[in-house]
Parts: structure tokens; sequence; C-alpha cells
């Protein structure tokens, strides 16, 4: 009778671990770019845009337009981000983003 409360609480518990992405929310901020930087193989020139992630997947629109795309990944960080802010390396190419109060920052393949 054990073994099959075990069971049963596995399988349970491994239905949620596969639903719990379905559910979450994508993420989207506003944010100001103050110099030109790429993102792929696109240039965004200064100006406001709107950084949407879904999972794994980077969206960037300029108004209602889609600017940009890219795949990326999340990486925890030892301390919270004091801003939000995009990060970009001496090429110019944004390297990550960071979200005030977050230990997770979204990272863009080099």
């Amino acid at each position: 009778m054990k073994s099959k409360s075990i069971l049963a609480n596995l399988v349970l518990l491994g239905a949620l671990a596969v639903a719990v992405p379905v559910f979450a929310k994508p993420m989207s901020t506003n944010l100001p770019i103050a110099h030109n930087v790429k993102v792929g193989q696109a240039e965004l020139k200064a100006g406001d845009y709107r950084f949407s992630i879904d999972g794994n997947h980077l969206t960037i629109f300029a108004g209602k337009k889609q600017v940009a795309e890219a795949e990326g990944r999340w990486e925890d960080r030892d301390a919270k981000a004091q801003y939000t802010s995009v990060v970009s390396n001496a090429d110019g190419k944004i390297v990550e983003l960071r979200f005030e109060g977050k230990k997770s920052v979204f990272v863009l393949p080099q």
C-alpha cells in the first residue's frame, strides 16, 4: 500500500514539473538604449525598445514592430541587480539583460 502511495506522489510530482513551465508568463520590459547595439545580425539604434522574453527566446520591439530576436539562457548571479539594464560588450553586442531586484540575468550568446 505504501509503495503505491509513493508511486502516485512521484507521478504527480513529475506531472507538475512538466506543467509549471507551460504556465510561466513571458517577461516584458521597456528599456532605453543610449548607444547603438547589436543583437544577432540586427543593429539597434539608440532609442526606446520593448524587450520580451518567453522561456529562452528574446524578442525586441520598436513600437509595435519587431526589430530583433535571439535565443539566450537564464543564469543566476550572486547579488541582485540594482536596476534594470542592457549590458553590451566593447563591440556593441548585447551580452545580457539585468532586472532590478533579481539575481537571474538573461544571457545572450557571444
